[in-house]
């Protein structure tokens, strides 16, 4: 099923702990709870739909709305009653009005020998809509759930709530083990697609990997091809996916839209961001750059060197968010009018350099992945370099660790264009920035979407290498 590739892994450890369970059952505590978090619109439901049908046992699955304890309560009951829970029909006719006593319920309903799965998503909205949610859920797990065959999935979009009912400090710590889902992989994304290694790179950068933008990629197709079709259909997932994750994590009159929108349209300094934000405080900027770091739609970087530095700068951590911000978002008004003709001419002309530098993170990642290999050792840690000024920047930096490094590893460039291979000029140029951070002679590397047209390096990745680092970890 093209909607579950890349998700084999993610499926199996599902099914091996409701196999834990099924093996425990009888036994004193044979529940298990798992924590289940990734960004909005990574297919976190899908993927436990999907795992729900494969299992064949009896389940629940109750959706928080964000609406108040009560309305959630309501919701809870309408689940239960639509639930394949045998005993379903107790908790109606209890029909609680407390939370509390609502878990109590679930839990008596439950199986006694044979498992069954519990799922509550968007837990944060729980958490912050219902008075000591977590203390309610620690006490029932405790006493009650984890006393039954069944397997509990926690699942939430804010990663930096779900993080935190796990943490030392809180009730519910150790009671659950976390689980990361992130989005589909260039390789995933390849596969899925019928693209070549280039092609699957730009194809995660619009996308961001996200199923639902990738289902709407017709297999085969050229990126081109997708943005067209894309772009004349206002109500596509590439046009309104981000709106919708922007608009549920960040309400209009927060500072964070504006930060983001400044720092997805290419600003990556403090001052440069405060003024593009409209000249905001940089009280208010530390505070608004504060919440999208914590909810990890923006990444804050230093440079990666031998010395220490204070010159952070500040992108978009989601591809496809990064894409909306710069092409889409601010043109949104000219394509609801059917002009999105007028946009794809901008994305043309525009595309190369926004790549350019764009697939940079991607490509530091993918590295990783691949290293080490018979040309380099493994990068404990992988960044980047520059100055102030700008008069040096080396877009790729493997040391032992960051952002002060004790020894550097290698230092390398990156060029990705079309029809332009890495050439001596390239090479000239990384030997100069190389001098301006250390006189050690640091292996230097390329990665080039076009090949090499020079030697001298020490090693060499295309399209090709770096597709295969992500095929190895899946």
């Amino acid at each position: 099923m093209h909607r579950f590739i890349g998700r084999a892994r993610e499926l199996r450890i599902l099914e091996r702990t409701l196999d834990e369970v099924r093996a425990a059952a009888g036994s004193a505590k044979p529940g298990q709870c798992t924590l289940l978090r990734g960004r909005r619109r990574v297919g976190k439901s899908s993927l436990v739909e999907e795992f729900l049908q494969r299992a064949g046992v009896p389940y629940l699955f109750f959706t928080a709305a964000g609406g108040s304890a009560a309305d959630e309560l309501a919701e809870l009951a309408d689940a239960v009653a639509t639930s394949t829970l045998p005993e379903r029909g107790l908790y109606s006719e209890e029909a609680p009005t407390q939370w509390n006593a609502a878990f109590r319920l679930l839990a008596e309903i439950l199986p006694e020998d044979t498992p069954s799965v519990i799922v509550i998503d968007e837990v944060p909205y729980l958490m912050d809509r219902v008075d000591a949610f977590e203390g309610m859920l620690q006490r029932t797990w405790d006493r009650l759930l984890s006393r039954k065959p069944v397997f509990l999935l926690l699942i939430g979009s804010d990663l930096s709530m779900m993080e935190a009912l796990s943490s030392y400090d809180r009730p519910f710590h150790q009671r659950g083990r976390d689980m990361v889902l992130g989005p589909l992989t260039p390789a995933d994304i390849a596969e899925m697609l019928d693209l070549d290694a280039a092609t699957a790179f730009d194809a995660t950068l619009i996308t961001g990997g996200l199923p639902l933008l990738c289902r709407e990629w017709r297999p085969g197709a050229s990126m081109w091809e997708f943005l067209t079709t894309s772009l004349e259909n206002p109500t596509s997932a590439l046009l309104v996916s981000a709106e919708r994750s922007l608009a549920a994590e960040f309400p209009p009159q927060a500072m964070g839209r504006e930060v983001l929108r400044a720092i997805g349209t290419g600003e990556r300094t403090f001052s440069n961001i405060a003024r593009a934000a409209g000249g905001i405080a940089h009280s208010t900027l530390s505070r608004a750059a504060e919440l999208l770091i914590d909810k990890r739609v923006v990444a804050a970087e230093l440079p990666l060197s031998l010395r220490p530095s204070k010159e952070r700068r500040y992108r978009v951590a989601d591809p496809y968010m990064r894409f909306w911000l710069a092409f889409v978002e601010p043109h949104m008004a000219e394509i609801e009018r059917l002009r999105g003709d007028l946009t794809l001419a901008r994305i043309r002309d525009h595309w190369t350099t926004w790549r350019g530098r764009a697939v940079e993170p991607l490509i530091r990642e993918s590295l990783a992945r691949a290293l080490p290999d018979d040309r380099l050792p493994a990068a404990p840690a992988i960044g980047s370099y520059w100055t102030r000024s700008n008069d040096v920047e080396i877009d790729l930096v493997g040391a032992d660790r960051r952002p002060v490094a004790k020894r550097l590893l290698f230092l390398g460039s990156i060029k990705w264009l079309e029809t332009s291979p890495f050439d001596g000029h390239d090479l000239a140029a990384l030997h100069r920035h190389r001098a301006a951070v250390t006189d050690a002679p640091v292996p230097l590397v390329a990665v080039s979407r076009c090949g090499v047209s020079c030697s001298g390096l020490q090693a060499v990745y295309g399209p090709e290498e770096l597709l295969a680092a992500w095929r190895t970890h899946r």
